[in-house]
């Protein structure tokens, strides 16, 4: 089976150029951090949802104690006309191998052909083997042109190469795939702890900044600053005994990136 698209709104409005901006689980849950944080934010309806038989054989245990699905979903924020409209890929996972990526990657590529939108910005963490104090933020993409554009007036570097490894994952692909589809595609990544239990507020913050900023959203960042100072303490704690449990000489960095 294919990736199965869903419409969850009972019609599709016509979009003013829409960018999507993509944020599913990564290394320090970066992307999906500020992808959450803005649909929330900003408002953004539920249009789509994606279903697979690639999908993992599992199921979530909510707060009222029942199971949930996994899922993928596509949200759309409009602007009437004011400026360029907004899609946001969010969701629990990604596809679970190289396949199902690949055919998903496809099939959000179509579908934002459908919606009129030609520009795609994916966000990721690289992973380093300590906590950065103020995590760096860098750019690449599929042209010099949207790179450039991207990166100009913002703390982002655009020297990628030698510094960070491959890009794994939807964050990644989606960036080199929407070439085909004659689409433009910018790619954020923000730098973050590199373990399966950390979460990178921090990066998250930083790329919604570079957003903000590039977009014209006027975020309230502050409410994303609340959240980071609930939860910092609590991630201290954390590191800090995973650390304590490393033997000597293990702290290599972490090459993953998405």
């Amino acid at each position: 089976m294919a990736w199965k698209l869903k419409k969850t709104a009972q019609s599709i409005p016509k979009l003013n150029d829409p960018i999507l901006i993509e944020g599913l689980p990564g290394i320090g849950n970066v992307g999906k951090v500020a992808v959450d944080f803005m649909i929330e934010e900003l408002g953004a309806k539920k249009i789509y949802e994606m279903t697979s038989f690639s999908l993992p054989h599992s199921v979530f245990v909510a707060e009222d104690n029942l199971v949930e699905l996994p899922v993928i979903e596509l949200y759309c924020r409009r602007f009437n006309g004011k400026r360029r409209d907004l899609l946001f890929l969010a969701g629990d996972i990604q596809p679970i191998d190289e396949r199902s990526c690949h055919e998903f990657c496809y099939a959000i590529l179509d579908l934002l052909r459908e919606l009129g939108g030609k520009e795609i910005v994916t966000i990721g963490g690289i992973g380093l083997p300590t906590v950065p104090e103020r995590p760096k933020v860098y750019c690449t993409g599929n042209s010099k042109r949207i790179v450039d554009r991207y990166k100009r007036g913002v703390r982002a570097n655009d020297k990628l190469y030698g510094v960070v490894g491959p890009i794994v994952g939807v964050t990644g692909l989606l960036t080199g795939l929407a070439t085909d589809r004659g689409i433009e595609a910018v790619c954020l990544l923000a730098e973050t702890y590199g373990h399966p239990l950390y979460l990178g507020m921090k990066g998250s913050q930083e790329v919604l900044k570079i957003l903000d900023k590039k977009l014209g959203l006027r975020l309230n960042l502050k409410g994303l600053n609340k959240e980071i100072k609930e939860i910092e303490e609590e991630i201290i704690k954390r590191t800090d005994q995973l650390t304590a449990g490393r033997p000597a000489g293990q702290g290599r960095e972490v090459s993953y990136i998405g």
